[in-house]
């Protein structure tokens, strides 16, 4: 059986009605049919969503083909025991050219029993955001279940949600049970466990062009929403050049900030997961084994074999490179 190797994936394009041009600028992502692209889906195990690989002698094969050959090899001995063929991120890229539902996301307990599904943790790095954009995460105050439904009754429900003004390289992390919301002019990298399940709790009162609103799910989303009050949302960190600095870790996933400016060794010998790598600026190599090597641009998104334990990252040219480090410890 021929050895693995890095993979890169073709993006699974979602054309929403919130969504904007700013993927194609701002990442080289190429997606002419689609007038509002408001997702790029870089690594998808979500079923009839699920990611083919692009470069390599498995082009053509899905994730889940790999898995189902590879297991342990391809994502980790003790992620494959857990998840089995079923890849357990959802790696994205979100440009919001207008504002998003407010929505919650189930816990795994809760997603297992409604929906038989996993639940629905992610974390977003933003990376571009226009001057007085703002983000919904959590309450501005104390609120219990009651206090929460008297202010959707009364339309009112923005009074007591906390917003954020945010900046590129701003971090938020979202447990399941966090109400949120991307605001308009934002543009984020987002890391998520391999869930669809969103419950929507306000959209603004928006009408389609038909001039219907849209399903809300008030309901499920009573027992699902966490209300504690947190008096910071921001994700706090600090990197450091030429190596791996932590920004959010988890039980579902570890993300770290890489900011290159000369050639890197990784060793992942006692890691015992896949590794992935978003490429957020510039343009690097990654070379592992006996002279094997792939470069990789601004924009596209990698995932390295459980495998392959040594590898290389070589800054190009010089160039400063900024990617996010994506695994399951």
């Amino acid at each position: 059986m021929q050895e693995l190797y890095p993979f890169k994936f073709k993006p699974i394009n979602k054309d929403k009605i919130w969504g904007g041009q700013k993927l194609k600028k701002l990442l080289n992502k190429e997606f002419s049919p689609l007038p509002n692209c408001g997702e790029s889906w870089e690594i998808s195990g979500v079923q009839d969503e699920i990611s083919v690989v692009a470069n390599g002698f498995l082009e053509g094969n899905n994730l889940e083909e790999l898995i189902e050959i590879y297991m342990g090899e391809l994502v980790g001995e003790k992620v494959y025991e857990k998840f089995g063929v079923e890849f357990p991120l959802l790696i994205k890229f979100i440009d919001a050219n207008d504002d998003l539902s407010i929505q919650v996301h189930p816990d795994d307990e809760m997603s297992k029993e409604r929906h038989n599904a996993f639940g629905k943790t992610e974390m977003w790095y933003v990376l571009q955001a226009d001057e007085g954009s703002e983000l919904i995460a959590g309450f501005n105050q104390e609120v219990d279940q009651k206090k929460y439904l008297e202010h959707l009754e009364k339309n009112t429900l923005m009074e007591i949600l906390n917003t954020e003004k945010v900046k590129a390289g701003d971090v938020f992390f979202m447990p399941a049970g966090r109400v949120h919301a991307i605001g308009k002019g934002i543009v984020v990298a987002e890391i998520q466990q391999t869930s669809d399940v969103t419950y929507r709790i306000y959209d603004y009162n928006r009408k389609d062009d038909k001039g219907n609103t849209r399903e809300l799910h008030t309901d499920l989303a009573l027992d699902a929403i966490d209300y504690t009050f947190e008096k910071e949302y921001r994700t706090h960190y600090h990197t450091h050049k030429n190596q791996s600095s932590e920004l959010v870790s988890c039980p579902y996933f570890t993300t770290n900030m890489i900011e290159l400016t000369h050639s890197i060794e990784k060793d992942y010998n006692d890691l015992d997961s896949f590794i992935i790598y978003m490429c957020l600026e510039g343009n690097y190599a990654i070379s592992w084994g006996e002279d094997k090597a792939m470069e990789v641009s601004k924009g596209e998104t990698i995932l390295v074999p459980a495998s392959i334990e040594n590898f290389i990252l070589v800054p190009k040219d010089g160039q400063k490179v900024k990617m996010l480090e994506v695994f399951v410890k």
